[in-house]
C-alpha cells in the first residue's frame, strides 16, 4: 500500500527556515519521482518542486525558485523540502505527492498518491 507522510511544518515568522520530510512507504523511492505541492487558504493547489529519484534531477515551478530546495534520501525512503526566508504568502499546507512513474511532472492532475498534508504558518 503506497503511503505518503508529511512532516516538519508549524508556525515560524518572516525570514525563519523550515525543513519539510515526506517519507513513503509501500514503494521504493530510488525509482520514482515525489513532488512537492502547496495549498493557501482559499486558492488552487500549486506545484512547488519534483525530484525524480532514478536520476536527482530536481526542477522547480518558476515562482518557487531560489528560497525552496528539494532533495532526497533514498536510505531513508523520505523526500524534503527545504524552505528560506519564509514570507507569510508562504502560508498554506504543504502535500507530497507521486505517480509512481519515473518522470517529474508539475501538474497535480497527474498525480495519484497523496499525503495528508502539513501545516506551515509563517507569521509575526
Amino acid at each position: 500500500q503506497v503511503q505518503l507522510v508529511e512532516s516538519g511544518g508549524g508556525l515560524v515568522q518572516p525570514g525563519e527556515s523550515l525543513r519539510l520530510s515526506c517519507t513513503a512507504s509501500g514503494f521504493i523511492l530510488d525509482y520514482y519521482a515525489v513532488a512537492w505541492f502547496r495549498q493557501a487558504p482559499g486558492k488552487e493547489r500549486e506545484a512547488i518542486s519534483c525530484i525524480s529519484n532514478s536520476d536527482g534531477n530536481t526542477y522547480y515551478a518558476d515562482s518557487m525558485k531560489g528560497r525552496f530546495t528539494i532533495s532526497g534520501d533514498n536510505a531513508k525512503n523520505t523526500v524534503y523540502l527545504q524552505m528560506n526566508s519564509l514570507k507569510p504568502e508562504d502560508t498554506g499546507v504543504y502535500y507530497c505527492a507521486t505517480e509512481l512513474a519515473r518522470i517529474c511532472r508539475l501538474s497535480s492532475a497527474a498525480y495519484d498518491y497523496w499525503g495528508q498534508g502539513t501545516q506551515v504558518t509563517v507569521s509575526s
